[in-house]
């Protein structure tokens, strides 16, 4: 999907090696902690790759499943990695292309903050899901313990004091548990919860950590991709320096997220 500020998602194995092997970890713990029973009928809005559309039909013994994002290059990665088990369409969140009441459980992963408006958005998903059901959604804490991202930002802004004006801490204010709660209850959800969830990300050396940074996919490989040889490699050598590497290379780090669920009114 498309956001401002030079975000592109738009190649699915350049979003797998950055983020997405790490939305498929937070996926499990989201919809345990969502605790919907089985035969229900789900939607994942911007289902991207297909991370959490695969978990729901892994997980939630599902009646249906139904994934709706704008990226035809995600899409297409979706239909690969699903391989016809859901049913995958075209549409952005504000503009579903489903009928009203259709949906038992609306669930969006790392979404809400690269959607133009979120109200619209949210509205969209109430507008699909049955009295009774259900609508839940993560986004990434870039203020706090998403770290790998935090170390990036740090170690750029350090090097660059323009870069604070693309790290996501900034530009995300639903990155922090209050704001992303209170915008579920703005779109008329009731029972509104808030919740971390933290997953272990672990990098098998430094490469591992580095290289996608470089494929171009959301904002911090677009700020890599937009600084000269001699800037990359300053930045890349500030982080050598500033990472926690283990002895045998490895760096273990935190990755949470806020999950955030609510009712239908």
């Amino acid at each position: 999907m498309d956001g401002d500020g030079g975000d592109t998602w738009e190649r699915g194995d350049a979003y797998e090696r950055y983020v997405g092997r790490w939305s498929r970890l937070l996926a499990v713990p989201f919809l345990d902690g969502l605790s919907a029973g089985p035969g229900l009928d789900w939607l994942d809005v911007g289902c991207g790759t297909g991370a959490l559309t695969g978990a729901i039909l892994d997980r939630c013994d599902p009646a249906s499943v139904v994934g709706v994002e704008p990226s035809d290059g995600f899409l297409r990665s979706a239909a690969e990695n699903l391989g016809g088990r859901a049913r995958l369409l075209r549409g952005s969140a504000d503009a579903l292309p489903l009928p009203g009441a259709s949906i038992d459980v609306a669930v969006s992963g790392l979404v809400l903050n690269f959607v133009p408006e979120v109200q619209a958005a949210l509205a969209e998903a109430v507008r699909v899901v049955r009295p009774g059901g259900m609508v839940a959604a993560t986004v990434w804490d870039y203020g706090g313990r998403m770290e790998f991202l935090r170390c990036f930002w740090d170690a750029a802004v350090e090097l660059d004091p323009a870069a604070a004006e693309l790290d996501e801490a900034a530009r995300f204010p639903l990155c922090r548990p209050e704001a992303l709660g209170e915008e579920l209850a703005a779109a008329g959800l009731t029972g509104v919860t808030v919740r971390a969830i933290d997953i272990q990300t672990v990098f098998g050396d430094f490469d591992d950590y580095w290289t996608p940074f470089l494929g171009g996919q959301g904002p911090a490989p677009g700020y890599v991709a937009g600084l000269d040889a001699a800037a990359r490699d300053r930045l890349r050598d500030h982080l050598v320096g500033h990472l926690p590497i283990q002895e045998d290379g490895t760096i273990p780090m935190v990755a949470r997220a806020w999950a955030a669920s609510g009712n239908p009114g």
